[in-house]
Order: C-alpha cells, then sequence, then structure tokens
C-alpha cells in the first residue's frame, strides 16, 4: 500500500520559516525522523521511506502555494495512488496556533493551495490536515501575517506541535483516517 502525503508551502529561502510553510515544515520533520532527504525531482521535492509495510511518498510542490494542485496530480498519477490514500498538510488560519485537525473532505477554506488542488482532481473528498497557526493580525494584514516568520518563542512551541502532526500523519497511514481524527483533533500538544 502506497501512500502521497503532500505538504503545502512556498519553495525559496525566504520562505523557509514562514507560517504558510508549516506543511513543508511537517514533511521535513518526517524525512529526517526517517533517515531520509529530499531529492528535487518534477513538481516538487519528494522523499521516500516505508512505515512499517506501507510505502510513504512525501512531497513537497515547487510550484507554489497557488499550483499545487499540478504537483499533487502529477505524483498521485506517477506513483500510482488513490485518492483515498493522499493527505494533505497545510496552514490554517481558523484554528489556534498548533492545534491539528485531520478530515476526510470540505471545502477550501478559502485556502489556495487546497483550491488548486480541488480544481485539479475535480473532487473535495481527500483527506487533509489542517495545522492551526492562529490569526493574530489587524485587519488586512492578513497576507504579511502568513508570510510572517514565526517568533523565538513561537518557535520553541512550533516544534512540539510539529512532531504532533507528524505522529498524526503516521496514524493516517498506519491506522487509517478516523482513528487519526478521534486521536489528535483540536488537542493541544502542548498540554499532553
Amino acid at each position: 500500500m502506497k501512500f502521497l502525503i503532500a505538504g503545502l508551502g512556498n519553495i525559496g529561502p525566504q520562505y523557509t520559516r514562514t507560517r504558510h510553510n508549516v506543511g513543508f515544515m511537517v514533511l521535513d520533520h518526517l524525512a529526517k525522523e526517517h533517515q531520509q532527504v529530499f531529492a528535487d525531482e518534477r513538481y516538487g521535492a519528494v522523499s521516500r521511506f516505508r512505515l512499517k509495510n506501507k510505502q510513504v511518498v512525501l512531497l513537497k510542490p515547487n510550484t507554489f502555494m497557488n499550483l499545487s494542485g499540478k504537483a499533487v496530480k502529477y505524483w498521485l498519477q506517477q506513483e500510482q495512488i488513490p485518492v483515498e490514500q493522499l493527505l494533505v498538510i497545510t496552514d490554517d488560519l481558523a484554528l489556534n496556533e498548533g492545534i491539528i485537525r485531520l478530515k476526510g473532505k470540505g471545502s477550501d477554506g478559502g485556502h489556495n493551495g487546497l483550491k488548486n488542488i480541488q480544481e485539479l482532481l475535480q473532487t473535495t473528498q481527500y483527506a487533509r490536515l489542517r495545522f492551526g497557526i492562529g490569526n493574530e493580525f489587524s485587519k488586512g494584514r492578513q497576507i504579511d501575517y502568513v508570510l510572517g516568520e514565526w517568533n523565538e518563542k513561537e518557535l520553541v512551541d512550533l516544534q512540539i506541535c510539529i512532531d504532533f502532526a507528524a505522529r498524526a500523519t503516521a496514524s493516517f497511514v498506519l491506522e487509517g483516517l478516523a482513528n487519526a481524527m478521534n486521536q489528535f483533533n483540536n488537542k493541544d500538544p502542548r498540554e499532553i
């Protein structure tokens, strides 16, 4: 059984530590945990490893956020992975910082990366892990906030939350969406 885990973000060093790149951060954590590195391949950086008897393909699209669907669709087809075995990891302004929510379907919630994936896959029936980045910004400053860097205090907590999201991703692969949702949704990893 094979799974595609797509973490959304923007390429380039200027985006590395931004809130919008939390999808990339979770994938970097997973790859490091399994002693793997990313290789630049078509439409993104890709890493592969086995999780027990499952094959996992990690994808960090290099198409920029708004065109993430092109990379996701290509790698689903390339690896012959059914959409039921896709998990997209993305930032979410509607959730408090560090809180994650797994869902098996849903709207794009105004997220341009998800919007493009749904357009190209022609479905909203795919799993996503939304990683809360909070919404501590003043009116009209959303883009600055999303593309802003985590501060030093946030970065300390962020590592705990990224590890939690990585464990939720592994649970999705090994135990299925329903079990992962029960274990990880709406829990604060800093309080566990």
